[in-house]
C-alpha cells in the first residue's frame, strides 16, 4: 500500500507539472535556505559541525541539486520500486511480505542514497534557472556605446552596455568632463555613477577602445 500510494503521488506530481501548477507548490529554484547561520562564539564550532553534517547528508541524498518537485518525484519512484522489490524478495525467501510499516522504513532508508545517486546525472543535464541581476554599480568600468542622442553635461544620452553575463543594459550617460560631448555611435568607458545617471569618458586612443 505505501508503495502504491507513492507511485500515485508521483503521477499526480507529473500531472501538476504538465498543467503548469508546479510553482504553486514549490518554486523552480533548486537552492534551499536551511536557515543555519551561527555566530562564531562559544557554541559556534558545534553549530558549524551540525551545519557541515547536514550539508553532507543533503548532498548524499541529492537534495538541492534539482528543483524540489523533480527530486520528490524521483524519490517517490525509487521508493516505490525499492519497496516492491523488498516485498517480492521477502515473499520469496520468507514466504510472506514484511509488515507494511517496516517495509516502508527500510525502503525509505535505501531509497534516499539511491535517489541521490540518480539525481546527480539528471542535475548535470537539467537546465537551471539563473539570474543575471546585479547592482548598477557593477556596470561602472565597462564599455558602452552611445545609441541615441549626444551626451552633454546635464543632458544625458542613451547608451548600451553589456554586463559580465553578456546581457545588455540601457543606461543614461553624461560625459565625465564638463566640456566633452559624446556622440551617437561612440564607444565610451563608464567611470562613475550618480543615481540613475552614468558618467563616461571617450577613449583617447583606438588602442584603448573595446575589442
Amino acid at each position: 500500500m505505501p508503495f502504491a500510494v507513492a507511485l500515485a503521488l508521483m503521477v499526480m506530481l507529473a500531472v501538476v507539472q504538465v498543467l503548469g501548477a508546479g510553482d504553486l507548490i514549490a518554486g523552480s529554484d533548486a537552492d534551499v535556505d536551511l536557515g543555519l547561520e551561527a555566530d562564531i562564539d562559544g557554541d559556534g564550532l558545534e553549530a558549524i559541525g551540525a551545519d557541515g553534517f547536514l550539508d553532507g547528508l543533503l548532498s548524499l541524498i541529492g537534495f538541492g541539486r534539482v528543483p524540489f518537485l523533480i527530486w520528490l518525484a524521483m524519490f517517490l519512484f525509487v521508493f516505490s520500486g525499492v519497496g516492491v522489490s523488498i516485498q517480492a524478495l521477502a515473499q520469496t525467501m520468507l514466504g510472506n511480505p514484511l509488515h507494511m510499516g517496516l517495509a516502508a522504513v527500510v525502503a525509505g532508508l535505501l531509497a534516499l542514497p539511491i535517489n541521490g545517486g540518480l539525481v546527480r546525472p539528471v542535475a548535470a543535464i537539467l537546465p537551471r534557472d539563473q539570474t543575471t541581476a546585479l547592482p548598477l554599480d557593477h556596470l561602472v568600468g565597462r564599455d558602452a556605446t552611445i545609441q541615441i542622442g549626444t551626451a552633454r553635461l546635464g543632458s544625458p544620452a542613451r547608451a548600451k552596455v553589456i554586463d559580465m553575463f553578456g546581457q545588455p543594459h540601457f543606461v543614461m550617460v553624461e560625459p565625465h568632463e564638463a566640456s566633452a560631448e559624446l556622440q551617437e555611435g561612440e564607444n565610451v568607458l563608464l567611470v562613475r555613477r550618480d543615481g540613475e545617471t552614468f558618467f563616461a569618458k571617450r577613449y583617447e586612443s583606438p588602442l584603448l577602445g573595446p575589442e
